[in-house]
């Protein structure tokens, strides 16, 4: 988590930071052991960057918050989210090009 435009999210401050945002959030479900999480991370970092004051980026480690996963049926990792006004609207499961993930949120800005 060497960037300062990605949130650490957790079960803790999950409802305020990405349930109560103004802005839409993509939240990256991931864990330390999964292969195609890292790989997906720096492809995250990017979308961090280029979409910083219109999107907040978070990421949550499913090994040390399990609780939000579950609430959100959270099976496969990496999981992305996209939360717009409390709801998810978007979900991409698995490694995936970065075009698709900016297309989902280009959706919700």
């Amino acid at each position: 988590m060497a960037s300062n435009a990605i949130l650490e999210v957790t079960d803790a401050n999950f409802d305020q930071d990405v349930l109560k945002s103004d802005q839409p959030v993509l939240v990256d479900f991931w864990a330390t052991w999964c292969g195609p999480c890292r790989a997906i991370a720096p492809i995250v970092e990017q979308l961090a960057q280029e979409y910083q004051g219109k999107v907040k980026v978070g990421k949550m480690d499913v090994d040390r918050n399990g609780a939000t996963p579950m609430r959100y049926g959270v099976r496969g990792i990496p999981t992305l989210l996209v939360f717009k006004g409390g709801q998810v609207k978007e979900q991409i499961v698995g490694y995936v090009p970065k075009e698709q993930i900016q297309k989902a949120l280009d959706k919700h800005i």
